[in-house]
């Protein structure tokens, strides 16, 4: 009967200790998944900020052309505020899905009212042909097809760490850990393509 109860209690030490062992392990990896978010995500605020700075330059230097529609100045001026607006820490990707959706939406606003500027400056051949918008409009091509570049990481990272959140056994105590689903950016029409910034500027009196 002793014989019995120490092979029990030896069970139950080794049971514990592969679980401490497996539940630091898992925690390990949840750490590690995590942070390659966070370090996505700030990869992301990146190339959105560098497209905010761009905002600027851009509107002056189009603004200096004669007769150029104000009111697409307002929408790019007020679309970029909008952005500023959204209180999101820029080195810790968010957990709420509202809060990201919340992003997307302030960012999509603004990267549709720059996708509208550059369609009315095809009216503007003088405008196409300065140098200064030339550089800036060869900057915002790079910059768009980084955004959706990085986009693009940031899912796929988010996927393998909710993954990893979602599957048993970690299922059962990752929460508790403080490990808990992220939420991904969802393609919207036309989001996925980044804006058509080309211009021919071979011909500029077309």
């Amino acid at each position: 009967m002793q014989k019995f109860a120490l092979g029990c209690l030896g069970v139950i030490v080794i049971g514990f200790f592969v679980l401490v062992v497996g539940g630091c392990s898992s925690y390990n990896r949840l750490v590690g998944l995590s942070q390659e978010v966070d370090k996505q995500w700030a990869q992301v605020q990146n190339v959105y900020q560098r497209r905010a700075d761009l905002v600027p330059n851009l509107v002056n230097t189009v603004a200096g052309a004669a007769n150029f529609e104000k009111s697409t100045l307002t929408e790019i001026t007020n679309a970029r505020a909008s952005v500023g607006q959204v209180k999101i820490d820029p080195n810790s990707a968010p957990d709420d899905p509202k809060k990201l959706e919340e992003f997307q939406q302030a960012q999509n606003r603004l990267g549709g009212a720059l996708s509208r500027l550059l369609v009315v400056v095809e009216r503007y051949p003088d405008l196409k042909a300065n140098a200064n918008f030339r550089d800036l409009q060869a900057q915002l091509e790079g910059t768009e097809n980084r955004i959706t570049v990085e986009r693009q990481k940031f899912n796929e990272v988010t996927q393998g760490y909710d993954t990893a959140v979602k599957s048993l056994p970690t299922v059962l105590y990752a929460g508790a850990m403080g490990f808990h689903p992220k939420p991904y950016f969802e393609a919207t029409a036309g989001a996925e393509v980044p804006p058509k910034v080309n211009f021919d500027f071979s011909s500029p009196g077309k």
